[in-house]
């Protein structure tokens, strides 16, 4: 007669939970709102700071703002270019993020001395800089929250963005009314150099590159090379005999 028993199911062990994919996401969030929330603040009262210490020179203050969109678009392309090559995702931003904080110091104590060319040079620099770190802050976002969507990451950077650049904008601009530029732009400084010290101690776990190089496709070929490169004595033996 047919065995009338219930089946047994045998309990599989639980395995581990992967980490969350944004843990190291997280990281980045803060660094990339700090420094975008200071580029917002500083383009959004540039015209009042200009004119502050040069009366009159409205057309030149849009100028000087016209030079940091402009270099900023070039430091973004460079910058962008040059992570594509070289894939040094956090010694790239460590380095354009200390450089932004330079431009900014510089920035800083060079906007009273009542020239406006050197006004023109050293926001140009700081905004090849800045706005440089977007495209790097971004693109290392990803890297570290793969594999969530990239869509994802970007909208809560740019919340962090935002969030930052109207409690900054709001800040310096109260600073600004109540002592001056100078003390506006340290308020802005001593979060730069915080956002760069964040950014030193993210942990660089770049999960895309990892899974890229885990795909069939790259596996098959890395054989291919291990191959070719094994023939080449083996070569150069018979042509020796």
């Amino acid at each position: 007669c047919p065995d009338l028993h219930p089946p047994k199911y045998v309990q599989l062990p639980l395995s581990s939970s992967p980490s969350p994919p944004l843990k190291g996401g997280q990281e980045a969030f803060a660094p990339l709102g700090l420094n975008a929330g200071a580029f917002y603040a500083l383009s959004t009262l540039l015209n009042r700071m200009v004119i502050w210490h040069y009366p009159g020179e409205e057309v030149n203050a849009g100028r000087i703002g016209l030079t940091i969109v402009i270099a900023g678009m070039l430091g973004a392309v460079i910058s962008g270019i040059w992570l594509d090559r070289s894939k040094t995702y956090k010694e790239t931003t460590l380095v354009v993020y200390i450089m932004t904080l330079l431009g900014m110091v510089v920035y800083t104590f060079t906007l009273n001395l009542g020239h406006l060319w050197v006004v023109f040079i050293t926001a140009g620099t700081m905004g090849f800089f800045m706005t440089g770190y977007l495209p790097l802050g971004f693109e290392f976002a990803v890297e570290l929250t793969y594999p969530e969507s990239e869509g994802i990451s970007s909208g809560l950077l740019n919340i962090s963005a935002q969030v930052f650049g109207i409690i900054f904008t709001i800040s310096q601009g109260q600073i600004i009314d109540n002592y001056g530029t100078k003390p506006g732009n340290i308020f802005l400084c001593l979060f730069l150099t915080l956002g760069a010290a964040l950014t030193a101690f993210i942990k660089p776990d770049l999960r895309r590159q990892k899974a890229n190089k885990e795909t069939p496709e790259n596996k098959l070929q890395e054989e291919e090379e291990e191959s070719n490169t094994s023939k080449v004595p083996t070569a150069v033996s018979e042509d020796h005999l």
